[in-house]
């Protein structure tokens, strides 16, 4: 069984004939929508044609189950800022103005 322990692997896999077309599938399959807005009752779409705006994301991750990486019900359709939440990549930075006195 492939793993996918390195960035190297992992990217390697992303690039893959196989990951490309499942990921279309998928986009098409849930019409282009993140998922977990639509769970929030909002409305996240994407036009496949313009510049990415969703992921499809890997509910279990390839590092930890490389068995589910090719497998359409481990999968979901993500916006970026979900799924760069998911992952820890939101680093909202510190205001430094935010104790200055007010006027």
């Amino acid at each position: 069984m492939q793993q996918y322990k390195t960035k190297q692997e992992q990217m390697k896999f992303y690039k893959s004939k196989e990951w490309r077309s499942l990921r279309l599938e998928v986009l098409k399959e849930q019409n282009y929508e993140c998922q977990e807005c639509k769970q929030q009752g909002l409305v996240t779409l994407s036009d496949p044609d313009k510049h990415k705006s969703l992921d499809v994301d890997h509910i279990l991750e390839i590092e930890t189950h490389p068995e589910l990486a090719l497998e359409p019900s481990n999968l979901r359709v993500l916006c970026i800022p979900h799924h760069n939440a998911k992952h820890g990549r939101y680093h909202r930075k510190p205001n430094k103005w935010e104790e200055d006195e007010r006027w």
